[in-house]
């Protein structure tokens, strides 16, 4: 079996994410609105999308750093803190205050996920460091990243709801695919294009990979957009329950009692969560415009497509 790059399949992901968010961009305009000049507006103002880009870059590479130095049950371990460091963070730049008991939801939570995935963490494949690995580098890489996964929730969270620009969630995911390409262009070099060169091997299997992967990165943006980047947490850990019971039923995969117990944990904390009775945040502000030239060019993209309308 020959194994193509990764990065192929998610820079591949980003190219559909970009015509898909550019054909729903397309449609939105306003009568006598160019297509051309709006999407070249969205490109010169995507530097805060550039900026997730980047993290979501340096994420890629502190998880391949940590893996070089710990094992992949501790680093599997470690990486349930996202949970965590999702919800400081939203403490911490949207000023949103959790309850206690959504807190201890969120712990239990964390520890549901955790018990959960056991027979992957827990085995002696999984629980053996790489040979002359440094641990301290490796715990430290992997402890930077989850805090990165955390920011940068909460970041495009912050973007995308109080931007003075408010630019719909089309046009932020149309810049933020633009901004990951040179990322994974940059990995899919370093990759070697993977063991059969660069864009070979691909199979069907391979496309329909790289369609799951930009739907679900679509998809993820349109929950935070909508939700909250905790409740965004919550859904994919249920997937991850969803998912394991599917694997079990049609593939045979493992579904032990210690599982069962974590499941029914998560599913609870979920619930906790979901359901706890403290008064709702308000809904966030936008902040007041301070760049005049960016809302200017904006202003005359609306007016010269009303004239010629």
């Amino acid at each position: 079996t020959t194994y193509i790059s990764q990065y192929e399949v998610l820079l591949v992901g980003e190219i559909i994410k970009i015509i898909y968010s550019a054909h729903k961009i397309r449609t939105d305009l306003t009568p006598g609105e160019k297509a051309g000049p709006k999407l070249r507006y969205l490109l010169r103002r995507s530097s805060k999308m550039a900026v997730l880009a980047l993290i979501y870059g340096a994420m890629n590479i502190l998880s391949f750093v940590a893996l070089r130095n710990i094992s992949a049950g501790m680093f599997t371990i470690f990486a349930q803190l996202k949970i965590l460091t999702t919800a400081t963070c939203s403490s911490v730049m949207l000023r949103r205050s959790y309850s206690m008991t959504k807190w201890r939801a969120l712990i239990g939570l964390m520890m549901g996920v955790l018990l959960f995935s056991e027979p992957i963490w827990n085995t002696a494949d999984t629980s053996v460091n790489p040979e002359g690995g440094n641990i301290a580098l490796g715990t430290a890489s992997v402890l930077i990243e989850v805090t990165l996964s955390g920011f940068a929730s909460i970041y495009f969270e912050k973007v995308i709801k109080t931007d003075p620009e408010q630019l719909g969630i089309w046009e932020r995911n149309y810049q933020l695919a633009f901004g990951s390409m040179p990322v994974y262009v940059l990995f899919m070099l370093y990759d070697g294009g993977g063991e059969v060169g660069y864009f070979g091997g691909w199979s069907v299997v391979a496309v329909i990979l790289a369609l799951l992967g930009a739907a679900g990165g679509m998809l993820v943006a349109l929950s935070i957009k909508h939700g909250d980047s905790i409740l965004k947490t919550l859904a994919t850990t249920g997937a991850i329950i969803f998912s394991a019971s599917l694997d079990h039923m049609l593939l045979g995969g493992p579904l032990t009692s210690i599982m069962c117990i974590a499941g029914v944990q998560v599913i609870i904390s979920i619930c906790n969560y979901t359901f706890d009775a403290s008064p709702p945040e308000p809904a966030l502000k936008v902040v007041t415009p301070t760049n005049q030239a960016a809302d200017e060019e904006m202003n005359a993209l609306k007016a010269n497509g009303k004239q010629i309308s």
